[in-house]
């Protein structure tokens, strides 16, 4: 009997912490911090209906990175071919959504489609170009990046450098 039978990757699934939820909580959290300045730019440029249009247009685009974080943390606990699945497709679906949910509205008095627009495509790039700063690409620390107090404590203990032990490796070497 061989009980070394490796898995597929597939059939894998993740059981850790959810770094998509922490990174989407901080992009929704600078959205409404960018909020304010969007909506008054806005109403300066377009008046109230590019105010109302840049509003929705930021719901929409705070609402579509929170279901696009929990697909994926949902699904990356049952299994990794689930989560590259709803990932494919629910980036399709989710497409479909913000284009509905923009042409119900296209129509209305409070509507501003150039303003809609602009907001949908700059404050998706821009909180996403914006959350680059503070993501941490490791895997030791997964999600946002750690404070200096969380990254001392995890690095390696500092290396001494006594002037005896740098003359007695330089001796050694000669």
């Amino acid at each position: 009997m061989n009980n070394n039978v490796n898995p597929s990757v597939l059939a894998m699934r993740d059981t850790g912490p959810s770094p998509e939820a922490q990174i989407t909580r901080d992009i929704v959290k600078r959205g409404i911090i960018v909020a304010p300045a969007l909506v008054t730019v806005s109403w300066l440029v377009w008046g109230t209906a590019g105010a109302w249009s840049s509003a929705y247009g930021l719901g929409l685009v705070l609402c579509n990175f929170m279901i696009a974080a929990g697909l994926v943390a949902t699904t990356a606990r049952i299994s990794y071919a689930l989560m590259m699945a709803a990932t494919l497709f629910g980036y399709i679906v989710r497409l479909g959504i913000v284009a509905l949910a923009v042409m119900l509205v296209r129509t209305e008095p409070w509507v501003d489609l150039m303003a809609l627009g602009l907001t949908l495509v700059i404050s998706h790039l821009g909180l996403l170009f914006w959350e680059m700063r503070y993501v941490s690409a490791t895997l030791a620390f997964p999600g946002l990046k750690p404070s200096m107090a969380a990254y001392n404590s995890v690095s390696s203990p500092s290396i001494s450098h006594d002037d005896d032990n740098v003359i007695s490796t330089e001796k050694a070497n000669a």
